[in-house]
């Protein structure tokens, strides 16, 4: 199969329904061609109806949507070289596994011959072939996933826009899918955009992951960039893993500044992106949980750790590779460390405990 460029622009697009609120709010945004993007955000923020402006189920209120060098506002779905996934698969009951592949094929009018030798070449490459000839109740949810997923590629989209697609798996069966959809996405070579609010499936899966917050972007970029390096408090909160601390600048020194919180001396903050931070600003920093070492009062701090918080532990769960450790550092706030397993069981701590959580300076980030 060939398909045409799948590199995407939108430019200042903007959707209300209503005339007054927009649920999207001037989007900007270039995926290149062949990417696997994930937009991610809670219920209501805008993804799906931005994955719906592409397909050309919605027209956007105001902006450009470019395909391929083209832009493709007002024209049908069909024009656009797109094909989309939905989230209920809505395979047909009465058609077999080769029926449904190859029925968008039989719309366009190409002969029972041709359809189904493509039917049978999708077939092969989503590893449904002895299961052809099963109707779509005979097969299992993941099963089924790949039949929707093989209908839509027949047609050779330039695009592949997927909606909430591994939303009604369950767990084991949403980390295969996550594996035979990026085979596919690479094996197929197009550009995938796909809508979730799992944090975790957005970056497993992405080449680009989109943040966004009521109808706007809060950060776009590469998945460990995004995970690692968050703009903001919101996106550090979304994206998990990190702890957010705010408090008052007290000091700056020339490549760092001091916060002062619990800490007994303050926390040294990197300024990195941060340089017009003045003497009493009210600054967020995250610093991730998996940096954060536990350790009982009294005893020296691990070599580079500059910062110490007194804490004591709420509560413990044990997550099979390490431990999740929540505390009351922060008031009205959580705070949780990620302590590997064998160190945790090689000294653990029990709810009640008074520790000091500490980290490394440069493992304090700055946010906007």
């Amino acid at each position: 199969m060939k398909y045409d460029r799948g590199d995407i622009e939108l430019a200042g697009v903007c959707k209300s329904f209503d005339g007054a609120t927009y649920v999207v709010d001037g989007v900007n945004l270039k995926i290149a061609d062949g990417a696997y993007c994930c937009f991610i955000g809670p219920s209501g923020c805008g993804k799906t109806t931005i994955l719906r402006m592409i397909a050309g189920h919605e027209d956007p209120t105001a902006g450009e949507i470019v395909i391929g060098g083209q832009n493709v506002v007002g024209l049908a779905p069909v024009q656009r070289r797109t094909a989309m996934m939905f989230q209920s698969y809505a395979l047909f009951p009465h058609l077999t596994v080769r029926e449904n592949i190859a029925f968008a094929l039989r719309v366009r009018g190409q002969s029972k011959a041709d359809r189904l030798r493509a039917a049978d070449a999708m077939i092969e490459k989503v590893r449904l072939t002895q299961f052809a000839d099963r109707l779509p109740a005979q097969l299992s949810g993941g099963q089924q996933q790949r039949v929707a997923l093989a209908r839509a590629a027949i047609t050779e989209p330039r695009v592949l826009l997927l909606d909430e697609p591994l939303s009604a798996l369950d767990e084991q069966l949403r980390v295969q899918m996550r594996q035979e959809l990026r085979r596919m996405q690479q094996e197929l070579g197009i550009t995938f955009i796909h809508v979730t609010h799992t944090q975790l499936e957005a970056i497993a899966l992405a080449d680009l992951v989109v943040v966004m917050e009521q109808g706007r972007i809060k950060q776009a970029g590469a998945a460990r960039d995004v995970y690692a390096h968050p703009h903001d408090r919101y996106v550090a909160e979304f994206m998990g893993g990190q702890n957010v601390l705010s408090g008052r600048v007290e000091k700056v020194n020339g490549a760092s500044f001091t916060l002062a919180q619990a800490a007994p001396s303050g926390i040294e903050v990197p300024l990195q992106a941060r340089a017009n931070v003045n003497v009493g600003d009210q600054v967020d920093i995250a610093v991730r949980r998996d940096d954060v070492a536990l350790i009982r009062p009294g005893r020296d701090l691990p070599p580079g750790y500059t910062t110490s918080l007194p804490s004591r532990v709420l509560a413990i769960e044990y997550q099979g590779y390490f431990v999740k450790v929540m505390l009351d550092t922060v008031p009205d706030d959580e705070f949780v460390a990620y302590v590997p397993e064998k160190t945790f069981f090689a000294d653990p701590f029990t709810v009640g405990d008074v520790v000091m959580a500490t980290w490394a300076a440069g493992s304090a980030l700055p946010l906007a």
